[in-house]
């Protein structure tokens, strides 16, 4: 039943990217970023709701109240990264446009990678870590004025449940970078999404949003080092199954 329920949610995806997508790509040359990120904020709601009504996936969010308030405040948003989940929920949970780093071989998707190429966000190179990092740095404190929030997934890829990937500091860079605070999030979404997987199961994916951490006076790996402790200390907490594996005070396997 769960692999029919999956094949339905993917279907449902397919049938309404394209419509998105294509409005997008017509609309770009006139509308505004803030519009053309509606546009796909949209089919991203489409997206969860077809995942909740089809397979059963809930979502719960704790700590909403710690955003920074203010249309134009700075955030750089920091997520534990265990599935597509995440990717397709936080834009619909935050109040502000997000602005994704991501790996320019996305662009080459049929409409999906065709359409976020028209959003205002940044696509890197990660063949060339240095020009890559530059173009974060100048695209990030340009949107950062503008009210946008950026998010990257600092373990770099979708690590199995339970797991702690590699946390690089290339977040924590920026942050330090523009003086923008670091949100920490924390997602249990692998219960229900497990990491590169086509079944969905029912359940609901809990979300904890921390309290800002100043970036001001901290060095890169400073800070990321405690955006690490306390995401994973946050994951044990949301997802305590998932670590029965490890002892009380040890750390969360690599």
């Amino acid at each position: 039943m769960n692999f029919l329920r999956s094949c339905l949610h993917a279907l449902w995806m397919l049938v309404t990217v394209v419509p998105y997508a294509i409005a997008i790509l017509v609309c770009a040359p006139f509308a505004s970023p803030v519009r053309l990120y509606g546009i796909a904020q949209a089919w991203l709601r489409q997206v969860m709701v077809g995942l909740r009504v089809i397979c059963g996936v809930q979502w719960q969010v704790h700590g909403y109240d710690n955003l920074p308030q203010g249309a134009t405040s700075p955030a750089v948003l920091l997520v534990k990264h265990q599935s597509t989940l995440e990717t397709f929920l936080m834009p619909v949970l935050m109040p502000h446009p997000l602005a994704f780093v991501f790996k320019k071989e996305l662009l080459y998707i049929p409409f999906f990678g065709w359409a976020i190429g028209r959003l205002d966000m940044v696509h890197i190179d990660r063949n060339r870590r240095a020009q890559a990092f530059n173009k974060v740095v100048e695209q990030g404190r340009r949107l950062l004025a503008q009210g946008v929030w950026v998010i990257m997934f600092p373990e770099g890829t979708r690590i199995p449940r339970g797991q702690a990937g590699s946390y690089k500091s290339g977040g924590t860079r920026l942050a330090v970078a523009t003086g923008a605070p670091v949100i920490p999030v924390a997602v249990a979404s692998a219960q229900c999404w497990p990491r590169k997987a086509f079944v969905k199961h029912p359940g609901t994916v809990h979300v904890s949003i921390g309290k800002p951490i100043p970036s001001a006076g901290r060095t890169a790996d400073e800070l990321m080092r405690e955006v690490q402790s306390w995401i994973e200390g946050e994951m044990r907490r949301l997802d305590p199954a998932a670590y029965a594996h490890a002892g009380a005070g040890e750390p969360a396997q690599v």
